[in-house]
């Protein structure tokens, strides 16, 4: 019997499985690698994703806005649904990324058309050939002698007059563009300047990379060839594994737009060539998010203009930090008496909240959602403008302040 085997012959018949077991674990691997070598994964991958081809327009996708602004179906009256295929979320992504691009234009022509809003191209004195950029402005945005108006979007894929392209597509347009805020201040007697601050490069194709012929590996020891073989079948395994069979894309580089590559650069370089040229004796700003980064740094870097024609400043969900970007003493005390921040929380509407940085007074947007923040301040944001243009102080509602630093979370913009 085996239990009356000495213990060395038992030790042998133990090694000898394990060598068995080990060989059957090797075939099967070499087995799997044979399977994949005959099998073409990027064209297995390829057909359980549908083309990355969609509509160019939105009668295309079927979808229309109606009479309240929000976006529908043409045929079954339903919102727009972003899981149109099951299991596909990348597909999907696309998709709605295809519909957002879209969506941008036709805010685009409703500033030209609705609010008689005209195209301003950046940098002023750009050749024919080099990238482009664009601001939108009032017809007396540098000629109203009394009042202007400055709005900036926060970071991501918003353009100019969007505060979310998310509440665009799932809400409505009055929430999730500044429609609405230019229509309001054109009636209150501004002159509008609606900013682009994430328009910053041109992407481009990239030329196609020329084949480069494959190595002749039959100079190479088989073992390193196997090593290779193995890693190669395992990343390929993985990639389909993870990403279930992503189309290749094109290949992009972006080229940056002068004076405009970033946020920060755009808002300094509308400050210097559009904002400080208008006849406004007082400037008002409202910036959402990154918005008021931006404003931030344009105070750092033109802080004796800046004070000097800017009124007030009406932020909303700012991620703004005046320690991280080194803003002086004076900055901080202009921006306490000057500014409002209405952030992301479940208080009600205007209720004071405090922070563990008091860089300005901060109340209640009146909604925990990031993005509905400066639609859900609305009136509250023209009553605080108002309030400053008549020289008077701003008082929001007498109830005890509460302490949250919800404020300070970055936030990331749209999906």
């Amino acid at each position: 019997m085996i239990g009356s085997l000495h213990p060395y012959i038992l030790l042998i018949l133990g090694v000898n499985m394990a060598q068995l077991g080990g060989q059957e674990e090797k075939e099967k691997t070499t087995a799997l690698k044979d399977l994949l070598s005959r099998i073409d994964l990027d064209e297995l991958m390829k057909k359980d994703e549908p083309p990355l081809n969609f509509p160019k327009t939105l009668e295309e996708f079927e979808y229309a806005f109606n009479e309240k602004g929000q976006l529908r179906h043409i045929k079954t009256g339903e919102p727009f649904v972003f899981n149109y295929r099951e299991d596909l979320h990348r597909w999907n992504q696309k998709r709605y990324e295809a519909l957002g691009e879209i969506v941008t234009q036709y805010v685009y022509e409703l500033l030209e058309k609705e609010c008689n809003m005209t195209k301003e191209i950046l940098p002023v004195d750009a050749t024919a050939e080099e990238p482009k950029s664009f601001i939108f402005l009032s017809r007396d945005a540098l000629s109203n002698p009394d009042r202007l108006l400055v709005l900036i979007q926060g970071s991501g894929v918003v353009r100019a007059g969007q505060w979310s392209r998310r509440l665009i597509i799932n809400e409505d347009l009055d929430s999730g563009t500044q429609i609405p805020f230019i229509r309001r201040a054109v009636e209150e007697g501004h002159g509008v300047m609606v900013l682009n601050p994430n328009e910053n490069y041109l992407e481009v194709e990239k030329p196609g990379a020329p084949a480069q012929p494959s190595p002749d590996s039959s100079d190479e020891p088989a073992e390193k060839r196997e090593r290779k073989d193995e890693r190669e079948s395992r990343r390929r395994r993985d990639f389909y594994e993870k990403y279930r069979n992503p189309q290749k894309e094109r290949e992009t580089e972006q080229i940056p737009i002068r004076d405009n590559s970033s946020p920060e650069e755009h808002a300094i370089y509308v400050w210097d060539n559009f904002i400080s040229k208008s006849a406004a004796k007082k400037i008002f700003f409202v910036a959402h998010s990154y918005g008021g980064l931006s404003f931030v740094e344009l105070m750092i870097q033109r802080e004796a203009e800046v004070k000097n024609r800017v009124c007030a400043v009406a932020m909303t969900d700012s991620v703004h930090n005046l320690w991280h970007q080194e803003a002086g003493k004076s900055i901080l005390e202009w921006m306490q008496e000057h500014c409002c921040n209405w952030v992301s929380s479940a208080e009600p509407l205007d209720t004071p909240v405090e922070t563990m940085l008091p860089d300005c007074p901060r109340v209640s947007a009146g909604t925990e959602r990031h993005e509905l923040t400066s639609w859900k301040s609305f009136h509250s944001i023209f009553k605080f403008l108002s309030a400053a243009l008549e020289g008077q102080n701003w008082d929001a509602k007498p109830t005890t302040t509460v302490t949250t630093r919800s404020s300070n979370r970055i936030k990331h913009e749209e999906i």
